[in-house]
């Protein structure tokens, strides 16, 4: 793929130090604070370098040495983004650039992500930025009813956050990495989740030409639906009698597990294809002579029965009943909980108070779910949503995509990725498969692990598959996800949608015991 950097003329002052990585790393200082990226409208703040071992993220440190690079970059009006840069010694790196995304608000560098994929063992020289704003200055990257977020009042801002944010700082840091080490990455790759995820649905859409490769994690890139379907499920929610505690959530899971378990040919609590699984939930309704209490759940009231009912379907509009955002599927129930309105507070009503409606007083039960609808495409939509299936573009330039979904993600209904799989294929006109896969994970979460289904392996491995795809041309026909919560040491074999995990027999904990059909 050809990236309009690689033509790059470097200034006298980068030259001199090219290549300090095989000779004396640790002078990276010297190397950073010489650095030319004016016509990258960025500039360099600070550098470090990190031995082995000695850099701190939440616990976990550095595998390898490093030099750490921040930079600021100005974009829009008056404003600016600050961007990291970690480059391995060069004995660890392999001519590979590896730039990840946001979760949530954004607005902190998402070291974590960095730190696994500098430990990776794949060689990456590794960057990230705070999406174009800060974190500090926004409610601490979370949002509230009436809270004022001043990056939602900046326009440039707004397209920031999803749209342009990776765009923005990578340039720089690969101009950086290019002078490090004397030459040009050879493959540039993409790790994001959630936010992250939509924000590698933007790359693909409106920078085609940036990344090799883009991994999607649980992606929100149809962002101001996503916010509509936690609304929805707030008010589906939000009375006594409508309320679904954990204990109703985890009745219902239990029922379709007691019921489907097995038709991935073992019995082990979880739910490989919700489709396959043909439970009537009408089936679990309290009777004339059913006695459920709080303490003791063993049926579902007439009310509770139609808050179910609501999310399975998702949101739709008042005046035709099309559809607006897809529902929640069987053997997710359990993980609801933040859906009955934590998530409306912190997601939805900040953007109709801050992006749409400009007023903090804004009533969210007020929200018309016809002709509210039409504004919050307009002031929001349009801005932060990323659902264009026409990806050709990215397609004819080389590029490869590997998206994940967990079937029981608490934030994002699983159903949309395979909607917008299906909306993919139409576009382009049939089988995207040779360089775009989709990932279902039964029993998965948002980005990892659900609390209900802590047996499942909540780590994906899935940049390693990505970079053989491009580099050698193998197209995933598998994804072994690890590393369980409960830590029992299982291991499942992922399959490209529509392929689900089928158990063949051996160790059932065990992915080499399951076939994709």
């Amino acid at each position: 793929m050809k990236h309009p950097w690689q033509c790059l003329i470097l200034l006298p002052s980068v030259s001199a130090h090219i290549n300090l990585a095989s000779s004396y790393a640790p002078d990276c200082l010297t190397f950073a604070s010489s650095i030319g990226l004016s016509q990258y409208n960025a500039s360099f703040l600070n550098a470090t370098y990190h031995p082995a071992g000695l850099l701190n993220i939440s616990g976990l440190t550095n595998d390898i040495p490093l030099c750490e690079i921040f930079t600021i970059i100005s974009y829009g009006t008056n404003d600016t983004l600050i961007s990291t840069l970690w480059l391995p010694d060069s004995t660890d790196y392999a001519n590979r650039f590896m730039a990840v995304g946001n979760g949530g608000m954004a607005g902190v560098i998402d070291t974590a992500n960095m730190l696994a994929q500098l430990n990776s063992g794949l060689g990456f020289a590794v960057a990230g930025g705070d999406a174009g704003h800060s974190a500090l200055d926004n409610n601490a990257g979370a949002g509230a009813p009436g809270i004022y977020l001043p990056y939602l009042h900046d326009p440039d801002q707004v397209e920031a956050w999803i749209h342009d944010a990776i765009a923005l700082f990578t340039p720089a840091a690969r101009a950086i990495t290019e002078a490090y080490y004397g030459e040009s990455p050879k493959y540039s790759y993409y790790d994001g989740c959630s936010t992250g995820g939509a924000q590698g649905f933007a790359l693909a859409q409106y920078h085609p030409d940036l990344f090799d490769g883009i991994v999607a994690g649980s992606p929100g890139n149809w962002s101001s639906h996503l916010a509509l379907s936690f609304l929805w499920n707030a008010q589906q929610t939000n009375t006594s009698a409508r309320n679904l505690t954990q204990e109703v959530l985890d009745f219902v899971t239990n029922a379709v597990l007691d019921a489907c378990d097995t038709l991935d040919g073992v019995a082990d609590r979880l739910l490989e294809n919700p489709f396959a699984c043909n439970i009537d939930i009408d089936n679990l309704a309290c009777g004339p002579n059913s006695a459920s209490t709080t303490d003791n759940i063993t049926c579902l009231t007439a009310p509770q029965l139609s808050a179910f009912h609501a999310i399975y379907s998702g949101p739709v509009r008042s005046d035709n009943g099309k559809p607006l955002y897809p529902g929640f599927s069987l053997g997710s129930e359990t993980e609801w909980l933040l859906q009955e309105g934590p998530l409306a507070d912190a997601f939805s009503i900040p953007i109709l108070q801050n992006l749409v409606y400009n007023d903090l007083s804004y009533n969210s039960n007020t929200f018309n779910w016809a002709s509210s609808v039409g504004d919050l495409n307009r002031k929001a939509g349009a801005h932060i949503d990323e659902t264009n299936p026409n990806l050709s573009t990215f397609r004819d330039a080389g590029g490869k995509m590997l998206v994940t979904q967990g079937w029981a993600d608490p934030f994002n209904a699983a159903l949309w990725p395979i909607k917008h799989l299906h909306q993919i294929e139409r576009a382009l006109g049939g089988d995207v498969s040779e360089w775009f896969e989709l990932f279902m994970v039964p029993g998965g979460g948002h980005c990892g692990a659900a609390g209900g289904y802590p047996g499942v392996p909540a780590s994906y491995n899935t940049v390693a598959p990505l970079v053989k795809w491009v580099e050698e041309g193998e197209v995933p026909k598998e994804v072994q996800s690890t590393d369980p919560p409960d830590e029992s040491g299982r291991s499942r074999r992922l399959c490209p949608w529509p392929e689900t995990a089928r158990y063949v027999g051996g160790d059932e904990k065990d992915w080499e015991s399951y076939l994709c059909k």
